[in-house]
């Protein structure tokens, strides 16, 4: 048995990919591949329009994919609204959007980061670093995370 590169599991050596995670396994399967990398971005931050919101999420997107980064936690705020604002949906279509082109693995809105959520208990399941995120259970609606890997 050897340990998974990703999610730390044990698996057979001779394994390609993990059956607890799906990731493909590289090197001799001694288990030291990369580490997990989580990231936070503030998009709102200095109240920007939502067109440099969007290209600041964008871009941090394509650093992570090239920095190796596993997740992403893009803060855009509620909105004052009440309803929700114009950064978090438009952030959130673009990330379906990217989603449905395989640019990104998953997205999970703030508010169903819980443990009860399926997408979550496997994102949980494949990151166990994540189990002691802060906004865990939280049902934050002002933030969204983005499985890069």
């Amino acid at each position: 048995m050897v340990v998974c590169q990703v999610c730390g599991n044990d698996i057979p050596g001779s394994s390609i990919t993990c059956r607890f995670c799906g990731a493909r396994q590289t090197g001799d399967g001694s288990g030291m591949g990369r580490e997990f990398v989580h990231k936070t971005v503030n998009l709102e931050k200095g109240r920007p329009l939502l067109e440099v919101a969007l290209r600041r999420m964008e871009g941090a997107i394509e650093e992570a994919v090239k920095n190796n980064v596993n997740i992403v936690t893009f803060i855009h705020g509620y909105g004052s609204s009440g309803r929700g604002g114009v950064i978090r949906s438009e952030c959130r279509k673009s990330l379906a959007f990217y989603k449905e082109k395989g640019l990104i693995r998953d997205v999970i809105a703030g508010e169903d980061f819980t443990r009860k959520s399926g997408p979550v208990k496997f994102l949980l399941h494949r990151y166990p670093q994540m189990a002691g995120n802060r906004n865990l259970n939280r049902k934050n609606r002002g933030i969204t995370l983005v499985v890069i890997s």
